[in-house]
Formats: C-alpha cells, sequence, structure tokens
C-alpha cells in the first residue's frame, strides 16, 4: 500500500464514525500522508449575534482538517493543544476549506498547522495543533 493509499484508508476509517464532523456538514476535499483539506459551508444555525460565523465552527473545522492529517499515517494521534487566531469573519454561506500540513514530527508529537480559507481563498483564521500519538492503528494492514 503507498503512503497515499493509506493516508486514504486512514481518513475513510475515521470519517466512518466522525459524527462530529459529518453532522456540520463537513466534506473531505483531500488527504495526502500528512495533510488534509476538509470544507464546510456555513448555514444559519452557524451564526451569531454578531452576523458571522461562530468561532467555535471555524475551530471545529480546522481541528477536524488537523485530525485527520495527524492520523494519516495510520498511528492514532489525538490533540495535545491547538491554537488559533482568527483573521477576518466567515458569513453565511461561505464555503470555508480548512488546508491541514504536518510541519514537525518527533518521537509521539507533531505539529500540524492549518489555514482556514473563504471560497475566494482569503485567510479567515489561522490554527497550529500540537498531537500526541496513542496506541493503536486505524487500518489493518496485511503482512
Amino acid at each position: 500500500m503507498s503512503p497515499e493509499e493509506l493516508a486514504r484508508a486512514c481518513a475513510d476509517a475515521m470519517w466512518a464514525d466522525d459524527h462530529a464532523s459529518q453532522g456540520l456538514g463537513m466534506r473531505i476535499a483531500r488527504i495526502a500522508p500528512g495533510e488534509a483539506d476538509i470544507t464546510m459551508t456555513v448555514e444559519r444555525r452557524m451564526v451569531n449575534g454578531h452576523g458571522i460565523c461562530h468561532g467555535g465552527f471555524i475551530f471545529a473545522l480546522a481541528d477536524s482538517a488537523f485530525a485527520f492529517a495527524c492520523n494519516s499515517f495510520n498511528r492514532r494521534a489525538v490533540a495535545q493543544s491547538n491554537t488559533i487566531t482568527y483573521l477576518r469573519p466567515a458569513r453565511l454561506g461561505d464555503r470555508l476549506t480548512a488546508r491541514a500540513v504536518q510541519t514537525a514530527s518527533a518521537g509521539r508529537s507533531g505539529i500540524t498547522d492549518v489555514t482556514v480559507t473563504d471560497e475566494e481563498g482569503r485567510q479567515v483564521a489561522l490554527f497550529r495543533g500540537l498531537s500526541r500519538s496513542i496506541e493503536g492503528h486505524l487500518v489493518e494492514i496485511a503482512t
């Protein structure tokens, strides 16, 4: 199995049980080793009292992309710490894309950066996730 095929198999295994991402209308646009692009359209239920997308939904989108990227190597990984900086508001109907790229990995720790953009390519938020590998694998590989 190639690294790309393994990344896709891991994403498929995670997606099958990821009711949170599915429930928010997220879609996997692209998966590669250490990378993931996840999309989500801002719906009415996601808009806050300022008429813009609630930051928690933007965070959830970035966090999902982070999760798929750091689990793409078939080593289960969970979030250890995450930060986000909001740069501009997202509005009702905006199609957001979170592009995650693992930028560092050492032992059981990893760093993944996520850029959230709108459909015009403007940066909405920057997210950095620190992951920690735990026991287990997402898919069984025949040897």
